[in-house]
């Protein structure tokens, strides 16, 4: 069986397979029906390993065990499989979910956030830089740094900007004001400003500036993009995250 290495790689992306088990799974799919032997041959996977692959994949749901001797396996239809790993993906994310809501409750957060606190109030405010990768991660970021506001935040962003950042961050910014959270938004919003969701929670502030990219929280913790978000691909947005009371000061100005 010949089949072509870009084929086994979106097997392996798609169905979470590693590269012995979409080997099998192909060489299954194209005889139907077969023995672990005809399918290490067909597949070119040591015969010592086939039969744990197949037991693998029969607990994932791609193949079936069919009565008889010799032991043949008998191929799920791709249709069935996708919606076998679907569940397979939500029950454990179910799971996941279960597990993380007991830790929220147990001793054990307690104890990691105990050391946490411990280790942030031993550092100069000054040391408490980083770098982030990725528009995921700068979301991400900019969530907790929204959460764990106790009095402003500032969000100026670009045209482009304006439904992503109110998409990805508005449930969070509905949750900050509620907590009494002053919440100034920044942006070219042009003589139409939105009369949404987003003014209700928003202090909305039209400006003429289409590159500031940042966020600042209670006058001293500073998210600063570096990229422009219209040319750089999402994967390889970066942003800089620092403590620094001068240098919201000074970002604030431009705003004013």
């Amino acid at each position: 069986m010949i089949v072509k290495d870009e084929f086994l790689t979106k097997l392996r992306r798609y169905f979470n397979l590693n590269l012995y088990e979409v080997k099998i799974w192909a060489a299954l799919l194209s005889r139907g029906v077969s023995t672990a032997g005809e399918l290490s041959d067909i597949a070119n996977v040591p015969r010592s390993r086939s039969y744990d692959v197949l037991e693998s994949l029969e607990k994932k749901g791609f193949v079936v065990m069919k009565l008889g001797k010799p032991i043949k396996y008998i191929a799920v239809p791709p249709e069935e499989a996708i919606e076998r790993v679907k569940k397979r993906i939500k029950d454990q994310a179910r799971e996941d979910e279960k597990m993380l809501d007991e830790l929220k409750k147990s001793e054990l957060l307690q104890e990691i956030s105990l050391l946490h606190n411990q280790g942030i109030e031993t550092q100069d405010p000054s040391e408490l830089t980083g770098s982030i990768k990725g528009i995921n991660n700068i979301y991400n970021h900019l969530i907790y740094q929204i959460k764990s506001a106790k009095e402003s935040v500032v969000l100026a962003t670009t045209e482009a900007g304006i439904e992503r950042k109110t998409k990805a961050l508005l449930k969070h910014i509905k949750k900050a004001k509620e907590r009494g959270v002053k919440i100034t938004f920044v942006a070219p919003f042009g003589k139409n400003m939105p009369q949404n969701e987003l003014s209700e929670y928003a202090t909305l502030k039209n400006t003429n500036k289409n590159h500031m990219r940042f966020c600042i929280v209670d006058n001293n913790q500073i998210t600063l993009l570096l990229t422009n978000d219209q040319t750089t691909h999402p994967n390889y947005e970066l942003g800089i995250w620092v403590h620094s009371p001068f240098l919201s000061k000074t970002l604030l100005s431009t705003i004013n």
